[in-house]
């Protein structure tokens, strides 16, 4: 199934399809070794989650709401619980991707390999150990890139009617796009395609990433599916990739190869 360039209609079509492949693929018996493990992950941190949103959630809900506006208190009070929910579920999935980043990578390689039959040059348990510090600095990169705009949608939750009524809103629609970005990059990454290239590739079917992400940040808030909707992202993304990506980076790297720049350790330099 492919989508490149199709209309929106077929891209919300492409990126539904995705999210359901992810089900099926976390169902074969193959994957749920690496599968199991990411759930437990998840589940763990959800708890501790669980336990410090409503062990703050009065002293957060008082900041929020100033002396002067609590005649406002019954519109506002649902918006404001609305609003700090979001920003602890992202503060979650966050920390928990950062954790589960080797074994998702892993999970990843593992559905690229049974949809292709072709597997990485570095693969397994031995690759993952050598990849884990390019890892866990392509997860700071993304959080670099989310932070500052989480929080600068949070500042803006302060002003009062925008602040409870427009950003919420926004907050979610940018955080679906976060997932999108969250979970292709793990198969993007294993190839070492640098973090900039893949998120110019997934803004090319923005609204297929668009959808999936909100796919996948609605079931991460329902109770017992939301444990294990990483690695389902996981491997949705993973077949995404492999069908609407794979072969137009590899391709081109191959036909490209001769014009490409690196450095003296023989990593790319992108041309600017």
């Amino acid at each position: 199934m492919s989508s490149l360039f199709s209309s929106p209609q077929n891209q919300i079509s492409a990126g539904f399809h995705y999210f359901i492949y992810g089900w099926q693929l976390l169902m074969q018996r193959q994957l749920l070794p690496f599968v199991i493990l990411p759930i437990v992950i998840n589940a763990l941190l959800m708890i501790g989650a669980i336990w410090l949103f409503f062990a703050n959630i009065n002293t957060l809900m008082n900041t929020m709401l100033p002396t002067w506006l609590e005649w406002l208190s019954v519109i506002l009070i649902p918006l404001i619980f609305i609003l700090i929910l979001v920003f602890f579920y992202f503060a979650f999935t966050t920390l928990a991707n950062f954790i589960a980043a080797p074994f998702n990578a892993i999970l990843a390689e593992k559905v690229e390999q049974q949809l292709t039959g072709q597997g990485l040059a570095e693969a397994g348990f031995v690759g993952m150990l050598k990849d884990v510090p390019r890892m866990l600095k392509r997860e700071w990169q993304k959080i670099c890139y989310s932070i500052p705009r989480l929080v600068a949608l949070f500042v803006l939750g302060f002003v009062p009617a925008l602040g409870q009524t427009v950003i919420p809103a926004v907050t979610f629609i940018f955080g679906a796009w976060l997932l999108a970005i969250q979970y292709c990059d793990y198969p993007f990454d294993n190839h070492k395609i640098n973090f900039k290239r893949m998120r110019n590739a997934l803004e090319q079917q923005r609204v297929m990433n668009f959808t999936f992400g909100t796919l996948v940040s609605l079931f991460t808030m329902i109770p017992f599916l939301n444990l294990v909707i990483m690695p389902v992202a996981v491997c949705g993304a993973s077949a995404m990739w492999v069908n609407e990506y794979r072969r137009l980076f590899l391709d081109r790297n191959l036909n490209e190869l001769e014009s490409l720049n690196f450095n003296s350790d023989n990593k790319l330099i992108e041309k600017q």
